[in-house]
């Protein structure tokens, strides 16, 4: 690499990552953290630099891409989500964007089920009450008994990668599933699930015949045990399909009374008062929730009302966070390979130069003859 590029980033990623960028000859700077660095830093130090490596608390818009002129050339995402990125802001100053999708499905799916697992089994309380000094003496049913996930039903609302990741993982607990997806149905995956499914029953490795099958959203939720949610956040007026407080009150109301919600999608999908409602009066059984509308959650959320702490388990937005998934270098396995692999296509020109072949890049449309009209800044 003949240049020397100069790099910002708003936290850190990983040591390895980091020194893979500075042993190829990038200058790399690091906001120490761990807490985002104020917007007003982060004009600051764009100015001069060829690429900013950004987290989804970071808002980049016109004023970073404005300050940025003219020598930025990236915004590289350690995230799969970009709400974010003002993408039309991007797009006016020809900024190609990337994310880190696909290599957190897993991590995210495994992580929604273990969520569930606590939650319904009641883990939480078992160990506050040993912890505690609590527990007088074995009981078959006292002081309280859990739920089960076998052979229960699950509504999975969205099925892109990680909702399908989901439903492979419930297989193996002999789950019969509900997909519900705003904009796509995947019949393929479905058709092919319930074949093994069937070849599971056939071999008596299933009890009962389980089964898939897509319904309508007020179905899914009517019907299902548990309900995790799985779609990207669109507000109003951003596209034809908004997922901003889907799961509100008189949704919350279609659920059952022993069922359970589950959110590692974004946290405005959730209206946090209806939900503190629903857990309050006991329309549902319980919630647990990776993602809030406001992060950190504040200390005056109503999850955190005592009175609601059995039946509403809180984490601090980690669904992803496997070791290998968020550190490891190699971007077919790491957010943070994948992070700064996306970087490095931009700068290094990789595939020729051409935007529109990158993978990583989200914006391509801005390059791309059919998707772009404006005339940029």
């Amino acid at each position: 690499m003949s240049k020397k590029f100069k790099v910002y980033a708003t936290c850190h990623i990983g040591e390895a990552a980091e020194n893979l960028l500075r042993e190829k000859g990038y200058e790399l700077e690091v906001y120490p953290g761990p807490e985002a660095p104020p917007k007003c830093l982060i004009i600051e130090k764009v100015r001069g630099v060829d690429g900013l490596i950004t987290t989804l608390r970071d808002a980049i818009d016109t004023e970073v891409f404005e300050a940025g002129k003219p020598t930025l050339k990236v915004v590289s995402q350690i995230a799969v989500g970009f709400d974010n990125i003002n993408r039309a802001d991007a797009n006016r100053y020809r900024i190609p964007f990337t994310n880190t999708p696909e290599v957190l499905n897993d991590a995210t799916a495994e992580f929604t089920f273990l969520m569930m697992g606590a939650l319904a089994r009641r883990l939480w309380d078992s160990e506050k009450m040993v912890r505690e000094q609590k527990w007088g003496a074995w009981h078959p049913f006292l002081p309280f008994v859990g739920d089960e996930i076998t052979g229960k039903t699950i509504a999975v609302i969205g099925t892109g990668r990680i909702g399908l990741a989901l439903i492979r993982k419930c297989l193996g607990f002999d789950m019969n599933v509900l997909c519900y997806d705003p904009v796509y149905q995947n019949e393929k995956f479905v058709f092919d699930t319930q074949q093994l499914m069937d070849m599971r029953y056939k071999l008596g490795m299933a009890r009962e015949k389980n089964w898939i099958k897509y319904v309508s959203l007020q179905e899914a939720l009517r019907q299902g045990d548990y309900v995790s949610l799985h779609v990207p956040l669109i507000r109003e007026g951003e596209g034809k399909t908004p997922t901003y407080h889907m799961i509100n009150e008189q949704r919350l109301k279609l659920m059952k009374s022993d069922a359970y919600l589950i959110n590692a999608s974004r946290g405005p999908v959730v209206d946090e008062q209806a939900l503190a409602l629903a857990l309050k009066e006991r329309w549902i059984a319980g919630a647990a929730l990776d993602v809030f509308e406001i992060e950190p959650l504040p200390a005056n959320s109503p999850l955190l009302d005592p009175e609601i702490e059995d039946r509403c388990r809180v984490y601090h937005h980690f669904a992803s966070a496997g070791r290998i998934t968020r550190l490891s270098t190699d971007p077919e396995k790491g957010m943070a390979g994948r992070c700064i692999q996306g970087l490095m296509d931009v700068l290094e020109e990789n595939y020729g130069g051409d935007i529109t072949k990158m993978p990583y890049v989200v914006n391509k449309e801005a390059w791309s003859k059919a998707g772009y009209d404006g005339e940029g800044i």
